[in-house]
């Protein structure tokens, strides 16, 4: 399925029914009162999280969402009915925008979830509401108010509780392939990953497991946070993550090195968002099935404990030591969810959507 974190719709929420004017015509009733009921008030239309989606493709075909109308009042005393709802599923993540405003109308972040993105119009009064004792006989009545309509942006923020990222090529996709159940092509040139992917990663004993969803970002370049490669639309993913995990190794070119490609993600995250910069972080060596890798590691490690970053050693290809950083990032997961828990007493959305991120990764 062709992954799509980004799309533009217009949205119409229905108008109200307008008002009726109508009189009691009934036998032996010489001088019947006003009789005209109220329009229905027009259908919302309203975004749903669905756990089984992880793409925004479907409404890439929805330009126009538009919800019903609100029936008119009639006489009698009746009551128009109200128009029902568009409700549109959308993946969990979903992070919603009005264009011509810019305001972020909300976030879906759980299955199920509802948010209200136009509101559908009043029902007009009927002339029943209009009978005063100098006008028995009102000949006026409302119009229903018309549905908001909107021109909204769908950007799909993926929700996991661990960021891996790095260079292109460092071994982000082999690795997550190695720790959990996702998929991600793997070849031996750049930007293989186009985008992220998802897996659920567990840890510990039977007793005890510690479960965390991963997500492997596409590679970041130099100027990712001007757009340059995508950047902006890769960067974004990360926001949601409580932990990064940065990748590095060597690369055949002898401009590179992995400090400065460390260096270089770093301002690029920290363009891109402070906060982002904030979030703890694990770094690690990878491919040390390398002979060349392996070699330069004690070095590597001495440069970054200089500035007080502990490097790990890893291959995803042999497992080695692997399954040490699996737990250690399960104990940095643990410790930031509990400390989500004590910042808010708001229930903790990302840990809640581990069972999404389970469904959408198992065979």
């Amino acid at each position: 399925m062709k992954f799509v974190d980004e799309c533009e719709v217009t949205v119409h929420a229905g108008d109200g029914g307008n008002g009726c004017i109508a009189f009691r015509r009934e036998k032996y009733i010489p001088h019947g009162g006003p009789s005209g009921g109220d329009g229905g008030k027009g259908g919302d239309v309203v975004f749903e999280g669905a756990g089984g989606m992880s793409t925004l493709l479907d409404l890439t075909y929805s330009h126009d969402i538009r919800a019903k109308r609100g029936q008119h009042g009639q006489g009698k005393d009746r009551y128009g009915r109200s128009g029902d709802d568009a409700v549109v599923r959308v993946p969990i993540g979903t992070r919603v925008i009005d264009t011509e405003t810019g305001e972020m109308l909300g976030d879906v972040l759980t299955h199920g979830q509802k948010l209200i993105v136009a509101k559908g119009g009043a029902g007009g009064r009927g002339n029943i509401h209009f009978a005063t004792p100098y006008d028995r006989a009102p000949r006026r009545a409302e119009p229903g108010v018309p549905g908001e309509i909107r021109k909204l942006k769908l950007s799909l923020v993926v929700m996991a509780d661990v960021g891996l990222l790095g260079f292109p090529n460092v071994g982000k996709s082999t690795l997550i392939r190695a720790v959990s159940r996702a998929r991600p092509r793997v070849d031996d040139f750049p930007f293989t990953t186009i985008r992220p992917h998802l897996g659920i990663v567990s840890v510990g004993s039977h007793e005890q497991t510690t479960q965390f969803a991963m997500a492997d970002i596409p590679g970041l370049i130099p100027g990712a946070s001007q757009g340059v490669g995508l950047g902006i639309r890769f960067l974004k993913h990360l926001e949601r993550t409580r932990v990064l995990l940065h990748l590095i190794t060597l690369d055949h070119e002898e401009t590179r090195d992995p400090w400065n490609d460390y260096l270089a993600i770093r301002q690029e995250l920290a363009a891109f968002d402070e906060n982002l910069a904030r979030k703890p972080e694990l770094v690690a060596l990878s491919k040390s099935d390398i002979t060349e890798v392996r070699e330069a590691y004690p070095t590597l490690a001495d440069q970054f404990a200089s500035h007080g970053i502990h490097l790990h050693l890893i291959s995803a290809v042999t497992g080695e030591n692997t399954g040490p950083l699996m737990l250690e990032l399960a104990s940095a997961v643990t410790k930031a969810r509990h400390a989500d828990v004590s910042d808010s007493s708001e229930p903790d959305d990302s840990a809640s959507s581990t069972d999404f991120h389970r469904n959408m990764n198992d065979p």
